[in-house]
């Protein structure tokens, strides 16, 4: 569940800060008064977050079915479903991504305005810009922050454990709670130990593959590649 959890969280969280700082980088009327609100959510506690979100999914009364009853869509279980607890986790990182997009937006601040230029003398528009410049340019940007959603994603915890508890039927048993259970619910210190040492070496292992594979697509300016 915890893999199936950071395979859907941290592709929607990197793309959703990507989108944002890319929109908060336009020279818009007060554009520091939006990037502070789009960033105030990943300030909120953990806790607060869940439990509004608790409220929010409520299959009876929560918001998110009363709007989806309001365009007469089909409403959800959301966190009350075996199938649909983990896409509604995943989908509520994005809640919290307000870290992640102050760092694309500040590599995004430092590609330099030549680059783009040379974009519109050769009759390039903004796509041209996204594909040529801005993200071979964000590759280091993108490359740091893959590894720390990968490892923040599997040290989930809080979430699953304030709404769900795990369940329904253990179906967001994520491995930060199971260790969790074992340690203070069972008293199996030693297991939990074990555990937290398998959790150790499954993010390492996958953290040498990420730094393994960044020469085949992270472009750092002033090397060649």
């Amino acid at each position: 569940m915890t893999i199936y959890y950071v395979a859907l969280a941290v592709p929607v969280s990197l793309t959703s800060a990507f989108i944002l700082a890319l929109l908060l980088k336009q020279n818009v009327l007060g554009k520091a008064v939006f990037r502070a609100i789009f960033y105030l959510p990943s300030i909120v506690p953990i806790v607060a977050t869940s439990t509004i979100f608790i409220w929010l999914l409520n299959p009876d009364i929560g918001l998110f079915n009363q709007i989806l009853k309001f365009l007469h869509l089909p409403t959800s279980l959301w966190i009350y479903d075996e199938v649909t607890v983990i896409p509604t986790l995943a989908l509520m990182s994005v809640w919290t991504v307000g870290g992640t997009m102050l760092i694309f937006l500040a590599g995004l601040e430092s590609i330099p305005d030549q680059y783009y230029e040379v974009v519109d003398i050769d009759g390039g528009n903004w796509w041209h810009k996204l594909i040529s410049v801005t993200l071979p340019m964000m590759t280091p940007t993108i490359f740091f922050n893959l590894v720390m959603g990968i490892i923040n994603g599997f040290q989930t915890f809080s979430q699953a454990y304030i709404m769900t508890e795990g369940g329904p039927n253990n179906a967001s048993l994520f491995y930060t709670v199971y260790l969790y259970r074992e340690a203070f619910t069972h008293q199996r210190m030693g297991s939990a130990c074990a555990i937290a040492w398998v959790l150790f070496l499954i993010i390492m292992l996958l953290s040498v593959l990420i730094f393994r594979s960044s020469a085949l697509w992270v472009y750092y300016e002033g090397e060649g590649k």
